[in-house]
């Protein structure tokens, strides 16, 4: 199977892109956004870590299947986030 060789230029950029929105992190933690704080920095942190398994665990060069096990366990944590979101808010002594 030929192996996909990706140009160090593209490293550079994602490297880069990952720095700034490092930086774009910090920015927002010292402002004040009330509940969407963790809305914000959550959004921020899934763009990072998408950039890091597509780019440099090649998971963008790998075969269809390697994507498929990326997407289901995507799929299996928002399944455990669910449930576990589901449990704290149905909890009266912690909502109240």
């Amino acid at each position: 199977m030929p192996e996909h060789i990706v140009p160090p230029k593209i490293y550079l950029v994602i490297c880069g892109i990952l720095l700034v929105l490092t930086f774009v992190t910090w920015g927002v933690a010292l402002i004040d956004l009330g509940p969407w704080n963790i809305v914000v920095a959550l959004s921020i942190a899934f763009c990072k870590a998408t950039l890091v398994a597509l780019f440099f665990m090649h998971v963008r060069y790998s075969p269809r299947r390697t994507q498929l096990v990326v997407v289901a366990g995507i799929f299996w944590l928002g399944i455990m986030i669910l449930l576990t979101m589901s449990d704290y808010l149905t909890r009266p002594w912690l909502t109240s």
